[in-house]
């Protein structure tokens, strides 16, 4: 399975972006997915999931005002980001959550700057 996100680039806090990730595979929709961040010098963390039956998780610090969902005929995954802080700066990626993760893509930059 191959992910390929984008959407993301350069916005003033309190600003919104929405991602897309593209994924493959014909059971594409029985995956749980997930969108993870990697700040700059910091390891990667997960901040959402979202499970074959659309329920979803998050990491605290973006809880109400991040969203998941996914349109599994585009084999889609999307992360609605409203209130942006400079603090959510980052490098996005999607992926299955371990122990099912796969390559990872390349990522989309989100940079929240005034």
């Amino acid at each position: 399975v191959k992910f390929v996100e984008s959407g993301g680039g350069l916005v003033h806090p309190g600003g919104s972006l929405r991602l897309s990730c593209v994924g493959s595979g014909n059971i594409f929709r029985y995956y749980t997915l997930g969108w993870y961040r990697q700040p700059p010098g910091r390891s990667r963390e997960i901040v959402a999931r979202i499970n074959e039956n659309n329920v979803t998780t998050y990491e605290n610090s973006v809880k109400g005002r991040f969203t998941i969902s996914r349109d599994n005929d585009k084999k889609t995954v999307y992360l609605q980001m409203n209130s942006l802080k400079p603090e959510d700066t980052a490098v996005y990626y999607c992926n299955r959550p371990s122990p099912f993760t796969e390559d990872w893509g390349e990522g989309t930059q989100v940079t929240v700057s005034s």
